[in-house]
């Protein structure tokens, strides 16, 4: 017994609120008003106006039908009305699904049918794709047309406009904290093994615990201004729209990163952090002198993905800014391992320096475990730098599970871990090191590959007996699909033709980008060795 037992000491409104980045805006605005929240060409937003906004929009949908534990589609790129829904949808108990611009029609497609989707908040710019894929779903669903003023344009497709929403709405709208922080917060879907891509469901809670999990990783000040490089819809932008909002910073918005934009961004508008892949990297350390302006200020750089080459990192630190690698997966909210800076390593040399933060490194410090462990046995692999093993996590950033996919959510959580599918090793000082992935998955500027969906869209080509693609490093993108194909006996085929053919089936970052032809290696019983094709590229 202790002086505990039996005592009913109860969770209370005064004692218990539920865990959510809803919290983060009403304090922000309350707290800061007058601060630029937001910049976007020649708009800006004071921290008010913002929550004022996103109360309206909640308000709105909740008018037209939109209830608790719906889904609302948005497909825009890094804009302002975007990073609104991160608030506005989950303040009114709703699932926000953010989807990739990138995607094509019949994939958008499945994900509004995957997910149920009732309402869809479109950019205009996107509305002849959103259209096929509203007419493929077949549903009744609310679309809304977001018409930016510093965007191209394009037809309208909705019933309703996004200011027309606002118009509609109630600017006192009482945002609501979930019943439960177990509450599903969002929907993000990530490429799978089969093509099929699988719903990831957030909760409040763990999108709360990376916000401020971000705060604390990054070393983060109060007032930050953020460059949106990294899209909105990666993982609900690695939770930064509301780690932002938590330090009342600001947000300079990009529809497309460019290398002219950024510098600008830099010098016009003090810029301290912003993220992105290994792509966003080498555009600015690629940029022309047409391009370049000085900046005084000292930026901090998070990137993710493939490890960036240790020359790019070098350019990057050259022009002042500091580089943070980061890992994580759909899965995990975005980034949930870093590789955490020894101060030891500073007299290091620059080469060293960067091959040091090429590994992805330890666990977040809020995260509660991440390990290598052996697939067959799930005990740690030795911390030898060497052994190989699958990458596990564990805590209260890892998702809540795959929507409507029971059996793949088990299959990933097993033994009191998350398995991710990435080989790796662990070093003697616990950082880990990405080898391989074992599912294929090819990162290539942060979007997520399938190759097994890349190869079956060379199989539907008559010459085609058989296809293999791994991934191929490229100095711009971190890595690309390249194709291994071996014809079918007295059948001719051009690279060209494959490509072209593969264009049908496959979005534009996809499409392998050279095509090798040749008998592929294969063991005794016919399965091809990538690995030796790995070897190749």
């Amino acid at each position: 017994m202790t002086a505990y037992d039996g005592i009913e000491l109860a969770k209370r409104p005064a004692n218990f609120q539920p865990l959510s980045p809803v919290s983060m805006l009403k304090r922000t605005a309350q707290v800061y008003p007058d601060r630029t929240a937001l910049v976007h060409g020649r708009i800006r937003r004071s921290w008010a106006e913002v929550g004022e906004r996103c109360r309206r929009l909640a308000s709105a949908l909740e008018g037209r039908g939109v209830g608790k534990g719906d889904t609302v589609a948005v497909l825009a790129p890094n804009i302002p009305e975007a990073f609104e829904c991160a608030f506005a949808v989950p303040m009114l108990g709703a699932v926000l699904n953010a989807n990739n611009t990138r995607l094509d029609a019949a994939t958008i497609a499945y994900i509004l049918e995957h997910g149920e989707a009732k309402a869809l908040l479109v950019d205009t710019e996107l509305s002849e794709k959103a259209m096929a894929a509203v007419a493929e779903y077949g549903r009744d669903i609310l679309v809304v047309d977001i018409e930016d003023s510093e965007g191209p344009g394009g037809e309208r497709i909705g019933s309703v406009t996004y200011d027309a929403m606002l118009a509609e709405g109630d600017p006192h709208f009482q945002s609501r904290l979930p019943d439960d922080e177990w509450d599903a917060l969002a929907l993000n879907y990530t490429s799978g093994t089969t093509g099929r891509p699988k719903g990831v469901v957030y909760s409040h809670r763990g999108a709360f615990t990376n916000a401020v999990n971000n705060v604390i990783t990054w070393s983060i000040p109060r007032h930050p201004v953020y460059l949106w490089t990294l899209p909105l819809f990666h993982c609900n932008g690695w939770c930064f729209p509301w780690t932002i909002t938590l330090l009342g910073g600001t947000n300079v918005f990009l529809r497309a990163p460019r290398a002219g934009a950024i510098f600008d961004a830099f010098a016009d508008h003090g810029v301290t952090h912003l993220c992105g892949a290994p792509i966003i990297m080498s555009l600015i350390a690629g940029a022309g002198p047409d391009e370049r302006r000085d900046f005084s200020q000292k930026i901090e750089m998070m990137t993710a993905a493939a490890p960036p080459p240790a020359s790019v990192i070098e350019s990057i630190e050259a022009l002042g800014i500091n580089v943070t690698h980061v890992y994580g997966l759909t899965e995990t909210y975005g980034p949930a391992v870093v590789c955490a800076w020894q101060k030891e390593w500073d007299d290091l040399s620059a080469e060293e320096r960067a091959r040091r933060k090429a590994r992805q490194g330890v666990a977040y410090e809020l995260e509660e475990d991440v390990t290598v462990l052996d697939p067959d046995t799930g005990k740690p692999v030795p911390r030898d730098g060497r052994t190989s093993g699958e990458i596990a996590f564990r805590g209260n950033i890892v998702m809540k599970g795959y929507l409507k996919q029971e059996e793949t959510t088990d299959t990933a959580f097993r033994d009191g871990w998350f398995w991710s599918g990435d080989i790796a090793v662990q070093h003697p000082d616990g950082y880990v090191e990405i080898r391989d992935r074992a599912k294929d998955i090819i990162i290539s500027g942060g979007e997520n590959i399938s190759s097994i969906e890349v190869e079956n869209a060379l199989y539907t080509h008559p010459a085609v007996a058989h296809a293999a693609v791994v991934a191929m490093p490229d100095e711009k993108w971190g890595e690309v699909p390249c194709a291994f194909v071996e014809l079918a006996e007295g059948a001719s085929a051009t690279e060209d033709e494959l490509l072209e053919h593969a264009r049908a089936g496959l979005a534009g970052f996809q499409r392998p980008k050279k095509i090798v032809f040749g008998e592929l290696p294969k063991t005794s019983t016919g399965k091809i060795l990538k690995t030796e094709l790995r070897k190749r590229v």
